[in-house]
C-alpha cells in the first residue's frame, strides 16, 4: 500500500521511469563493450527501436532531471548521510576533500572530452557559455527539442561513467 501511494504521488509515469533505466542500461552496456560513447544509432540498434523513437524517448526524460541531491552522493545506499552533512565547514581544513575535488574535476573534463563533438558543444554552450537550448539550437541550426536530446544524451553517457560503476 505504501508503495501504491508513492507511485500516485509520483508525477512521472512509471513507464517513462523503466524506459529511461532501460536507455541508461543499454548505453552502460555499449559503452563497456564499445570502450567510448555509443551513438544514437548505435543505442537504437541494441533496443531495436528506431533512431526517431529513441529521440522522443530522450525528449521525455529530459523532465526527469530532478532527482534528490542525497542520492547524488551516494547513490544507492540509504544510510549514508545526507546533504546537510556534506555541506563544508569553512574553519576545517581538509586536503583530501580537495584532493577529492580536483580528481572528480579531472574525471569529468575527462569525460566530456571523450564524449562526440557535437555532444561535448552542447555541453560546453549550456555549462560554460550559458547558452539557453534554444540559443544553442540557433547556432547548430537545430531545433532546441533536439538540443534537448542531446543534452540528455549527454548527460547520461557521463552519469554512466560516474555513478553506473558503483552498482557493479
Amino acid at each position: 500500500m505504501i508503495l501504491d501511494e508513492l507511485r500516485a504521488l509520483d508525477w512521472v509515469p512509471r513507464s517513462v521511469r523503466a524506459r529511461a533505466r532501460e536507455i541508461q542500461r543499454t548505453m552502460a552496456e555499449l559503452n563497456h563493450r564499445l570502450q567510448r560513447t555509443p551513438s544514437e544509432e548505435e543505442v537504437a540498434e541494441a533496443m531495436e527501436v528506431p533512431v526517431g523513437t529513441l529521440r522522443d524517448h530522450l525528449g521525455e526524460i529530459a523532465n526527469l532531471g530532478f532527482v534528490a541531491l542525497d542520492d547524488l552522493l551516494n547513490p544507492g545506499e540509504r544510510e549514508s548521510g545526507s546533504m546537510t552533512e556534506m555541506i563544508a565547514d569553512k574553519d576545517a581544513i581538509d586536503p583530501s576533500g580537495n584532493f577529492e575535488k580536483e580528481e572528480t574535476r579531472y574525471m569529468l573534463a575527462d569525460s566530456i572530452n571523450r564524449l562526440p563533438d557535437r555532444e561535448r558543444l552542447v555541453l560546453t554552450l549550456y555549462y560554460y557559455e550559458g547558452l539557453t537550448l534554444a540559443e544553442i539550437g540557433g547556432v547548430l541550426n537545430v531545433t532546441e527539442s533536439r538540443i534537448c536530446q542531446i543534452h540528455t544524451k549527454a548527460v547520461m553517457s557521463l552519469r554512466n561513467r560516474f555513478i553506473e560503476p558503483a552498482y557493479r
